[in-house]
């Protein structure tokens, strides 16, 4: 009995994943380094290298850091050590990444 019930809950995952997702629009020429952060600051370079939206959530999901830079540099001396995902929004664009920092 709980092997078709296996099999059932895995043929929905597997039709769920199936289904249309939304085209993921990575930044061009995106780099994010150090990673992981020792020094209490991280470069973003991208092609355009125009203005960037900067979310940093913990792995709670809790928005840690909101903020925008005009430059490549980022300054995450605030924050704790840890691992954190790292969105960055330039123009229509998003990229997202792992963070670690030391």
């Amino acid at each position: 009995m709980k092997q078709i019930y296996f099999v059932i809950l895995l043929l929905t995952v597997s039709f769920g994943y199936s289904q249309d997702k939304p085209v993921s629009q990575d930044i061009d020429g995106f780099k994010l380094y150090p990673n992981p952060v020792t020094t209490g600051k991280v470069y973003i370079n991208t092609t355009l290298n125009a203005p960037k939206k900067i979310l940093i959530f913990d792995v709670l999901g809790n928005k840690v850091l909101e903020t925008t830079i005009l430059g490549k540099e980022l300054n995450l001396s605030e924050i704790d050590a840890g691992i954190y995902v790292l969105r960055v929004i330039e123009k229509d664009k998003i990229a997202t990444r792992k963070l670690i920092i030391k």
